[in-house]
């Protein structure tokens, strides 16, 4: 396993992390709490240090599991980072959008409250990270989220503040950075082999500022494997049944099939490590945060910290989200 700083300002931190999404036994399909919490060890085993998950994972259960983990193996040199903004403390079946009952809440009282039940499950004392969960434009615009991350950093109730940008809102958010580079410690981001958009313009101002990069959807939600294909249906809570549709499928597969020339360069490793070693390789980027629901998963996303640095070409058109 490999290890980089987080940007300027944050911490040491393995390049492939755990993404606990899955881990809170919503959205994925059928998940077994026992199942996950291997996963979650065998990350520990592998050398990961980094833990990505939010509060609205399984409405506070990612967190729980995490939680767990710790108290069985200690806290030591980890980094969790957790996120808030989506509440599901207070949303109804109305605002149900296929993530099950949730709304946007960056209002500074909301987030601060959200920090401190989060606090609470993970049993820390202060949060390494607490990132602002994919927000609207709009709501960035407003004064609340950024006083909120500030006084929860004078309070030392989080250790690092940071922003997850929202899906193909690289450019749209860039700004953000410069306006905020003060408090802002790192960034997550959308990207990976066929969703290349944050090297144009996000990129190169994280780059300019110091902000650390966190990778999310290296592997576009599974697609990357090489797994799937144009009969693939997900059933239930899935949420890849509107994330990855018959449409969207059909034009991503259509895209993966110009990369062939890329995984033969490769031949000792699987595709879903060209693709999380790829998301790693551009050096505004420092942890790639795959999810893992089997410890054989997890082992094989971790093998990919140590293989060569792939560099592509910018991308073409119709490559770039």
């Amino acid at each position: 396993m490999q290890y980089k700083i987080l940007g300027a300002r944050g911490p040491r931190v393995s390049t492939i992390g755990f993404g606990a999404w899955a881990s809170g036994g919503m959205n994925w399909g059928p998940t077994d709490d026992d199942v996950s919490k291997k996963a979650l060890h065998a990350a520990l085993d592998a050398g990961v240090t980094f833990f990505d998950t939010a509060d609205v994972y399984g409405f506070g259960h990612s967190e729980d599991l995490i939680a767990e983990v710790i108290k069985e193996r200690g806290k030591g040199d980890l980094i969790i980072a957790t996120k808030a903004g989506n509440d599901f403390y207070h949303a109804g079946k109305d605002s149900d959008s296929g993530y099950g009952a949730i709304q946007q809440n960056y209002k500074k009282k909301y987030l601060i409250e959200a920090a401190e039940k989060s606090l609470k499950r993970l049993g820390l004392e202060t949060l390494d990270i607490l990132q602002l969960h994919s927000p609207d434009l709009e709501k960035l615009e407003w004064d609340d989220p950024w006083e909120a991350l500030t006084l929860l950093k004078e309070q030392g109730k989080i250790q690092h503040a940071g922003l997850s940008i929202q899906s193909f809102k690289e450019s749209e958010q860039a700004h953000l950075l410069e306006r905020h580079k003060g408090l802002l410690d790192c960034i997550q981001v959308r990207y990976n082999l066929l969703e290349r958009k944050a090297e144009k313009l996000l990129f190169p101002e994280a780059i300019k500022y110091g902000i650390g990069v966190i990778v999310r959807i290296p592997m576009l939600f599974g697609l990357l494997s090489g797994k799937f294909n144009r009969q693939s249906i997900f059933e239930g809570d899935d949420h890849r049944r509107f994330n990855l549709d018959a449409e969207k499928l059909k034009s991503y597969l259509g895209k993966m099939e110009s990369m062939s020339d890329l995984y033969e360069r490769y031949p000792d490793f699987s595709p879903a490590q060209v693709a999380l070693r790829f998301g790693i390789s551009h050096p505004a980027c420092s942890v790639s945060i795959p999810g893992g629901k089997t410890p054989a998963q997890v082992n094989e996303n971790c093998a990919a910290s140590d293989m060569p640095a792939i560099i592509l070409q910018p991308p073409e058109s119709g490559l770039d989200g």
